[in-house]
């Protein structure tokens, strides 16, 4: 009876021996990257334009830039380019439909919506501060511009801003004018939007303008039209010359012409037509050239 109890025993503790543990690993994927931050800096109040800085945190420092409208935000060359591809299409296909410069529809997106990172756009979707007006009937939101708590409209998608801002501006007669321009006058529209009102600041065209310069934007007016654009050059500046000043020397008593010209190492010809003398007549204090 003992003999089976102990080889029991050993039966038992060779099982344990043998038995295989069950093991759990965590990886990480082979491309994980950690997650980039994103700082926002909350408006300041009683201020007025509102202010926010949107920098993502990169190897390297992007070049950075300002754009000012109803909202003055920090940008990079990057954001401000991938916006412009990102909604160029649609900017075209308005400027066919509706007869807005895509120049003026990318150009205004750029200056009301701070290439998309301001506060309307991230809220609402609303690229272009388009209030709600009496007409309005879909969603919108409570935001602070030229008075407190104004009636802004929302949208489910930027796409939805584009084609109401298209509307909006067909949609009323003060706009009328705009459309008689030529299709490409995108300078004539950036005075006539402010004249209309759209817009209460007085440098609104200039920054419209500025915007649409230095992006390039009226390339895709030219592709609409079928024209060939040519982008300008910059003008280069001259080359400043070097001011050389001419040394003088003023008569003193006793002085000659021949005692002149031996002291400065200069012929008597050659002082005489330095300074327009016919003769060897001079004066003390006459101012001679000799140089």
């Amino acid at each position: 009876m003992i003999r089976k109890i102990i080889l029991l025993l050993i039966v038992l503790f060779a099982a344990s021996c043998t038995s295989r543990k069950v093991v759990i690993q965590t990886t990480r994927p082979k491309n994980y990257k950690p997650p980039t931050k994103v700082e926002v800096v909350k408006p300041i109040e009683n201020t007025n334009p509102i202010v926010i800085s949107i920098d993502t945190i990169k190897t390297a420092e992007p070049k950075t830039e300002i754009l000012e409208a109803t909202t003055r935000v920090k940008v990079t060359t990057e954001m401000v380019l991938a916006y412009i591809d990102s909604y160029k299409a649609i900017a075209k296909k308005n400027m066919v439909q509706y007869g807005i410069p895509s120049s003026i529809c990318l150009g205004q997106g750029i200056l009301e919506s701070g290439a998309g990172t301001g506060p309307l756009s991230a809220i609402a979707n609303n690229h272009f501060g388009i209030k709600c007006h009496q007409d309005w009937n879909g969603p919108s939101v409570k935001y602070d511009d030229d008075a407190a708590q104004e009636c802004f409209r929302k949208y489910n998608q930027a796409s939805e801003s584009y084609n109401d801002h298209a509307l909006f501006l067909k949609s009323r007669k003060w706009y009328d004018p705009l459309f008689k321009l030529e299709k490409d006058d995108y300078k004539g529209w950036a005075k006539g939007l402010k004249a209309a009102g759209y817009a209460t600041d007085p440098k609104y065209p200039e920054k419209l303008i500025g915007i649409i310069e230095r992006y390039h934007l009226d390339q895709y007016d030219a592709e609409v039209l079928g024209k060939e654009f040519v982008a300008p050059v910059a003008p280069v500046a001259p080359i400043a010359q070097p001011v050389v000043k001419k040394k003088e020397y003023e008569v003193v008593k006793g002085d000659t012409m021949y005692s002149i010209s031996k002291k400065f190492n200069i012929s008597i010809d050659d002082l005489k037509a330095k300074n327009n003398i016919p003769d060897n007549t001079i004066s003390v204090g006459q101012v001679l050239i000799i140089e």
